[in-house]
């Protein structure tokens, strides 16, 4: 063996499986399994004894789970670059692997060749999330924005009269100053002036600004 080759741990409970994919990289010359565990703590133990330079984690084991395994390996043998391997594609788990140092996430659907290139690209540093895993994080951090939004949403329309968030609750559904008077049984130029002081109050510069902020806050 030279010494650019990657030498690897297998975490999963299931022997087919760690077979499978000995079997997947191995096809590779440049890396080699060096143990196998049928559990975290097992992991973590192969982990301190061999130093390998990537383990691949399964989330589902006894004992002691992958993703809290993972958290045990950052402390204890930090030099380890830990991947996921998972048939599970939760948005929490792919966030909290990452979120414990993870060295990226995949699906255990995935094509030989992906999981040769995602050993390699832990081995060399970078991150890898498998497409299934990447759309999970990008949902993940646009509902994150989203409840930020709303939060900052609720704060500004906290600040508002009940009859001005009434009015502005009809900005939301697209309502016409007319519209929106009649269903509030005002004239459309009172409307328009609870339209003005809401616009003044909540920093929007048009009726389209404050529509979208009154959705943010669940109006």
């Amino acid at each position: 063996m030279t010494a650019e080759v990657i030498r690897v741990v297998i975490a999963d409970d299931e022997p087919l499986i760690r077979a499978g994919i000995r079997m997947i990289l191995t096809s590779a010359s440049d890396i080699e399994v060096v143990a196998e565990a049928a559990n975290g703590k097992e992991a973590v133990d192969l982990a301190r004894s061999h130093a390998p330079d990537v383990m691949l984690l399964d989330i589902q084991m006894p004992v002691m789970d992958g993703l809290s395994a993972l958290g045990e390996l950052r402390r204890a043998v930090p030099q380890v670059r830990a991947l996921i391997l998972t048939t599970f594609g939760e948005k929490e788990n792919v966030l909290r692997a990452l979120g414990e140092g993870g060295a990226g996430f995949l699906l255990k659907d995935s094509a030989p060749g992906e999981l040769i290139g995602a050993v390699r690209a832990a081995a060399a540093g970078d991150a890898y999330l498998s497409p299934g895993a990447t759309r999970h994080v990008v949902d993940q951090l646009a509902s994150g924005r989203a409840a930020v939004r709303g939060e900052v949403a609720r704060r500004q329309v906290a600040e508002l009269s009940d009859r001005e968030r009434g009015v502005l609750a009809l900005l939301g559904e697209g309502l016409s100053n007319a519209e929106a008077g009649r269903r509030l049984h005002m004239s459309e130029a009172t409307v328009k002036t609870y339209v003005s002081r809401i616009l003044a109050k909540l920093d929007c510069e048009n009726r389209v600004q404050a529509a979208l902020l009154a959705r943010d806050a669940g109006l």
